[in-house]
């Protein structure tokens, strides 16, 4: 892998009475912010090899509408692990990824896909400064060296 790009899920509306957290849906202001980072992500030249995403529908839409904007036609994986994630859970995931695809979209939730974000660029996670919905943070990996705490560069950071 020489670039991961994490994006947070984009802003959901909240749980309905009884209703269940994962199944929050995107907004109207949400499905309007992953176009919008789909849209960034195409004008900056990003290309993916692999999509790995929270099963949480807030996630789904967000990878829909970003795929879409970004003209890309990839079938995401949507692994139930992503879900309430810790910054280890997501680098042991991610190490499964490593000599399969060069350019891998994770899609994900705070705080998990902040801390990683610390934890690859600076060494620890307890530095996490946040990413806000539909938050963009584009990494560079050195590939001649594994995937570990400190090894990534930030190429870039958007938000709508």
């Amino acid at each position: 892998m020489r670039e991961l790009i994490l994006l947070r899920h984009a802003e959901a509306l909240p749980a309905a009475a009884n209703g269940s957290d994962r199944e929050r849906p995107l907004s109207l202001r949400g499905e309007e912010e992953a176009r919008a980072a789909g849209a960034w992500l195409r004008e900056q030249g990003a290309t993916l090899n692999a999509v790995l995403s929270s099963p949480a529908r807030r996630a789904q839409m967000t990878v829909e509408r970003t795929l879409d904007a970004m003209g890309l036609q990839l079938k995401p994986r949507f692994v139930a692990g992503i879900y309430e994630a810790t910054p280890g859970d997501l680098l042991a995931l991610l190490e499964q990824h490593a000599g399969s695809a060069a350019h891998v979209l994770l899609v994900g939730h705070n705080p998990g896909l902040e801390q990683l974000l610390a934890l690859l660029t600076q060494g620890r996670s307890d530095r996490a400064r946040g990413m806000p919905p539909a938050g963009v943070a584009w990494l560079q990996l050195d590939e001649t060296r594994a995937l570990e705490p400190g090894n990534a560069t930030l190429r870039a950071f958007w938000s709508p």
